[in-house]
Order: C-alpha cells, then structure tokens, then sequence
C-alpha cells in the first residue's frame, strides 16, 4: 500500500511539473522526440565499431545538413508560393461567386445567399499587401518585444544542444531509470515500456518518414501537372497524413482548386486525381506495410483527439506529449482488456454451474 500511495504521489508531482513548467519545456520535449527517433541509427553506428559519442556527432551532424539545406532549399519557394497563392485569392472567390454557387442551385434546386465576396477579397488583399511577406511579418513581431525575440531565440538554440546531450546519454539513462523502478515492479513497466516504444516508435519513425515520402510524391507529381504551387500543396497534403486519407483528403481538395483557378481546364482535375491516387496505392501496398506495418495501434480518431485534447490542455507542450501519451495509455488499456477478460467479472460462474460441477 505504501509502494502504491509513493507511485501515486510521484505521478501527481510529474504531472504538477509538466503544467506548472510548460512554458519552457518545448525546446526540451522537441530535443528528446529528435534524440528518440536518432537513437535506432545512432545505435547501429555504434554496432559497427565507432564509439556512442562519434556515432551521435554523425547522426547529429547529419541531421543539422539535411534541416540547413531543407530550409535554405525550401523556405524562399514557400514564402514565393504563399504570396502567390494569397493573390489568387480573389480569383477563387470569383469563381466560387459565379460557378459553384449556381452548379450547386441548379443542382440542388435551393437557393443561396451571395455574399459579398468582392469586399472579402479586398480585405485579404489589403491585409496581405500591409504585411508583405512572411519576412516583413516576422522582422514586424520580432521589433515590438526583444524579450520575447531573445526567448525565441534561445529556445531554438537550445534544441540542438539538448538533442546531442541526450541522444549521447539516451542508453545510460533509460538503464538508470529501469535501475530506479522498484524491484517488484520492473518487469512489468519494463514489458509496458518495451510496448510503448513499438508503438510510438511504429507510429513517429515509420509515419513520419510515410509522410516525408508522401509529401515529395504530391509536390513532384503536381509540379508535372504545371501547378505552380505545387510544393506548397505537397508539404501541406504530406503533413495532414499524419492522420491516415486526411492527408490525400486535404491534398486533393485544395490541389485541385489551385490548379482549375491556374490553368482553367477542367481536364487537370483528372491529373490531380491520378497524383493523389498513385501516391494512395504506393501508400497503401508500399510505405505503410514497409516502414509502419501493424503494430502502430493508433487508431486515426483518437490520434486527432490526443492532439486537440493535448493542444487545449498544455497548448504546444501538449501537442508534442499527445503521442506519446496515447501510446502509453493505448498500451495500458490492452493490459487492462485482457485482465478484464480473464477476471471473473467478465465470466462469473453462475450458481449452477459451480454447484454441477
């Protein structure tokens, strides 16, 4: 009893912690998701012979390259893309005003208000013309608080400090916290933990490498198509599928409509309908069953709730702990399934059968 009243106060301590510190913790969360998914590769280069901390300054270097060039590579395409896509703005609410309104009257035999789409158009064009670009946005926020520029600034240097230190020492410290656990108890956190890390590690290095993949298809198969927004729509459908056919559901809507006000030829629906399909089926028979397989366990529906619920409880922090947590809680709800089954709650013997026998 008393081993259980310690555990229990230990939880509510934790828990106390994540909430009262929440404000400062996203460069420390963001740290150990990346020194999670590192520590598989950084292991392997450690079996071949190098030492934990040479294997960690490749991964870690390496990592580094791929983001510089990423941002360097992609950030002044999107920034170009969002301008472009904020000034054909207009041009789809025309559209909307003119074709889609009547198909659907026509259609559907009701009638529909027109609103004053003219007046919204001017509004977003005027607001876009006021900030300019995401650059002048920034540089604008940046000037009005330099307090809030240099906590901004110290958090996202501090992530890839906290990411070396800890995926140098992520081995040492997962064998002093299973030292930690009491004696009678550490098999089956142990059994627990081992689960947990097949499925979120399923569900973090196999979907978000799915979605990486994912993401280049629909930006390569679009910018075949002449959609000149086609990077911006690939990233965007790439990320949604974190939640699985949000993505292609998101992707397909909005590549679509991008590329009918573009190129003005219905045919080019077809075109975005085959990019979407291809990248569907390669998903399904190809990515999914290669780097996911079956032990992800997440069902879509509750991977949108733990992210909105974490959001509306700890904002960024509990988006960043809502995987996380779902797994854990996914894995405990499995053992408390099959204790339920196997008590006598759920198959009491009934009088008469006890007495017969």
């Amino acid at each position: 009893m008393q081993q259980r009243w310690f555990i229990l106060v230990v939880s509510l301590i934790s828990f106390s912690l994540i909430y009262l510190l929440a404000p400062i913790l996203s460069p420390f969360l963001i740290g150990a998701l990346l020194a999670y998914i590192s520590d598989p590769v950084a292991d392997r280069l450690e079996a071949r012979g190098l030492s934990r901390t040479n294997a960690v300054v490749i991964v870690f270097f390496v990592l580094s390259a791929l983001l510089v060039l990423a941002l360097l590579l992609l950030l002044p395409h999107l920034t170009t893309q969002i301008q472009l896509m904020v000034e054909r703005v207009p041009r789809v609410l025309q559209i909307i005003n003119s074709e889609v309104l009547p198909f659907v009257e026509s259609a559907f035999g009701v009638e529909l208000g027109r609103p004053d789409l003219k007046q919204v158009a001017a509004v977003l064009t005027q607001h876009w013309q006021t900030t300019g670009s995401i650059a002048t946005t920034l540089i604008s926020s940046v000037t009005q608080s330099g307090l809030a520029v240099v906590a901004w600034f110290a958090n996202l240097v501090l992530i890839p400090v906290v990411t070396f230190y800890l995926l140098r020492d992520w081995d040492l410290m997962m064998a002093s916290i299973r030292q930690l656990l009491p004696r009678n108890i550490e098999p089956l956190v142990t059994l627990w933990a081992r689960e947990c890390d097949e499925v979120l590690g399923a569900f973090m290095k196999g979907q978000l490498v799915v979605m990486l993949v994912l993401g280049v298809i629909y930006a390569m198969g679009l910018a075949l198509l002449g959609v000149d927004l086609a990077l911006l729509l690939g990233i965007t459908a790439g990320l949604a599928s974190i939640v699985p056919y949000l993505g292609v559901i998101v992707g397909i809507i909005s590549s679509a409509v991008a590329a009918y006000v573009q190129l003005q030829d219905p045919m080019i629906l077809l075109g975005v309908a085959a990019v979407f399909g291809v990248g569907q089926v390669l998903e399904g028979m190809v990515l999914t069953p290669k780097l996911v397989g079956d032990r992800i366990g997440l069902h879509p529906v509750a991977v949108i709730f733990a992210i909105m619920a974490g959001g509306q409880l700890f904002g960024f922090v509990g988006v960043l702990l809502a995987l996380p947590v779902a797994a854990v809680v996914r894995v405990l709800l499995s053992h408390l399934h099959r204790g339920y089954i196997a008590s006598h709650l759920y198959d009491k013997p009934r009088v008469g059968d006890s007495e017969s026998s």
